[in-house]
């Protein structure tokens, strides 16, 4: 049973109603309302494979979580296509529904007065899950996400983190193949991330499960994702590699350095282009196909004390490849 994504010329449009401030603006709307219209998509087409793990990425207002939920089911798209593992999402068939979840990092489905247990006993009820198959499902979620401590206290008793894991188990009982996650780790500290990170990851493995990640933490995409599609304004301006995005957007590396005596600024300069300089410390960017060179150069005529390459920060690149679309 296949478990891809296919979604061609996809469009959601809003109708928003407009009103000028003050009484009179009231006044006025009563009479006759204006609204204009927000592409909140536009046209989109990608295809994500059986078992991949895609990020996808935009700024706040890009249309990341509406394209989620037509994809999951909860948005009638204002036009074209989408097959969710050989499914229309919006008829919102059972069957459908038992193959996907979507986890939505700011949304509880957790019952805030009783421990998750009793959650994950409902959800078992709903999506009809037999007692051994559930059993067998619930050893695995308890020890990959270490739930054992969590699952007699109640929810509001838990941390964020802890929370954060129990969703994630409350949301993956019924074992879907096709998972819609929209920031996971939001909230989270670095080490919660990791491990919901990791769990991720495993989940994907175990079960060949295929992955739509949104989430503003880049770490989670590159150490999830391969591929990224980027979406703003509506539309997908990038849809490749991740590699391929860093080298398009970002054609250059950091050449980070620790002096061991003073030298003279404009000195640096004939390297690339210099960053930061404040004793002892220095950052030089350089274009990627003269990495080799320079380093060497730098090497042997600079007193270096330490010396790493770095590739620009992924937000930065994100930054950059937003940057170029707003000006195209």
């Amino acid at each position: 049973m296949t478990n891809g994504i296919v979604v061609e010329h996809l469009s959601k449009h809003f109708k928003v109603h407009e009103r000028e401030a003050g009484l009179r603006g009231a006044l006025h709307s009563l009479l006759k309302r204006s609204f204009h219209t927000v592409r909140a998509v536009d046209d989109i087409s990608f295809t994500i494979e059986p078992g991949e793990i895609v990020g996808f990425l935009g700024p706040n207002g890009a249309g990341k979580t509406t394209t989620m939920k037509m994809l999951s089911g909860l948005l009638h798209p204002s036009g074209g296509r989408v097959n969710v593992g050989g499914f229309v999402p919006f008829q919102q068939k059972e069957a459908f529904k038992k193959r996907i979840t979507l986890v939505m990092g700011q949304k509880s489905q957790l019952i805030w007065d009783i421990p998750a247990s009793e959650t994950f006993l409902i959800n078992q009820a709903i999506y009809e899950i037999p007692d051994a198959q559930f059993r067998e499902t619930m050893g695995e979620l308890t020890q990959l996400l270490e739930l054992e401590p969590l699952l007699k206290k109640p929810v509001r008793n838990l941390s964020l983190g802890e929370r954060m894991k129990c969703e994630l188990a409350a949301s993956l009982l019924h074992r879907p193949d096709i998972i819609f996650l929209d920031e996971p780790t939001i909230g989270l500290d670095v080490n919660m991330q990791e491990t919901v990170r990791r769990f991720i990851k495993e989940y994907n493995e175990r079960f060949n499960a295929t992955i739509l990640l949104t989430s503003h933490y880049m770490a989670d995409v590159t150490a999830l994702c391969k591929r990224v599609i980027i979406i703003n304004h509506g539309h997908i301006p990038f849809d490749g590699d991740l590699n391929q995005l860093v080298n398009t957007h970002a054609p250059f590396k950091v050449a980070k350095l620790v002096f061991a005596r003073p030298v003279d600024r404009h000195d640096l300069d004939k390297y690339g282009e210099v960053l930061q300089y404040e004793y002892p410390q220095a950052s030089i960017q350089i274009p990627r196909a003269a990495v080799s060179e320079q380093a060497s150069r730098m090497l042997a005529e600079l007193p270096v004390q330490d010396f790493t390459i770095e590739d620009p920060p992924m937000e930065d690149v994100i930054g950059m490849a937003f940057a170029a679309e707003e000006g195209a």
